[in-house]
């Protein structure tokens, strides 16, 4: 069952500016390490903060709580699982708000999805709940 759906989209030029205006001051207040190290390391560095950025407001959405109402950014980071795939995972009250909204006797899955085309990056979560016993997709 789906508990939350979310999307963002943001102007690549919106995070370049930030990143020479703030550097690691903007890097370390909204991102996580994982998130820093994968993206210092592209060639398209704004771009992929971009896409980080709009998956973490995207979440927020999805969970219901925005990032004004508790949960911070740091809470939220975007990974990869082995195959590649992308994927939230969460922290400290996102993940607290994740397992508040999950019903008992079910898992909760993160389905995310990333991209950009210069100047726009976009992202959208969906939150969804199956059950324990059930083999995930």
């Amino acid at each position: 069952m789906i508990l939350g759906i979310g999307s963002d989209l943001i102007d690549i030029r919106r995070i370049e500016r930030s990143l020479e205006r703030f550097g690691e001051r903007f890097t370390h207040r909204c991102f996580t390490e994982i998130e820093r190290t994968k993206s210092d390391r592209r060639a398209e560095r704004a771009a992929s903060y971009a896409k980080r950025f709009a998956a973490k407001e995207a979440c927020a959405k999805a969970l219901g709580t925005g990032i004004a109402q508790g949960v911070s950014w740091t809470e939220m980071g975007v990974v990869n699982e082995p195959s590649g795939r992308p994927t939230m995972r969460l922290s400290g009250r996102a993940a607290a708000r994740l397992a508040a909204m999950t019903p008992p006797g079910f898992a909760p899955r993160i389905d995310l999805t990333i991209t950009d085309d210069h100047p726009l990056a976009q992202a959208f979560v969906v939150i969804s709940a199956w059950p324990e016993d059930w083999p995930r997709p």
